[in-house]
């Protein structure tokens, strides 16, 4: 099982960035996807989360009508785009899988928001 995030880097306030996660070794249409983040000294929060048929979203109220999480079955990979960027939402950005008792994560990706 494999998930790798990519996109990550340094912008500045008010750009964007697309994150992308590559599933692969699990079925990943039958898989809830989320993306979570980490600043330095905090806890990991859930961003957004996507149903398994990319029918149902769900976004935390720092990030809503900023970001939209949306995913390619046929690709395997479920993205992240990141508008209207703040110093805030630097973070490592984590992708997250979840089915039932199985829930396999990457190895995150560094967002960096400054001027």
């Amino acid at each position: 099982v494999q998930l790798v995030e990519s996109g990550g880097g340094l912008v500045q306030p008010g750009g964007s960035l697309r994150l992308s996660c590559a599933a692969s070794g699990f079925t990943f249409s039958m898989y809830a996807m989320r993306w979570h983040r980490q600043a330095p000294g905090k806890e990991r929060e859930v961003v957004a989360v996507i149903s398994n048929g990319g029918g149902s979203t769900y976004y935390a109220d720092s990030v809503k009508g900023r970001f939209t999480i949306y995913r390619d079955n046929a690709k395997n990979t479920v993205y992240l785009q990141m508008n209207s960027l703040k110093p805030e939402d630097t973070a490592v950005y984590y992708c997250n899988a979840l089915n039932g008792g199985s829930n396999y994560w990457g190895q995150g990706t560094q967002v960096t928001v400054s001027s």
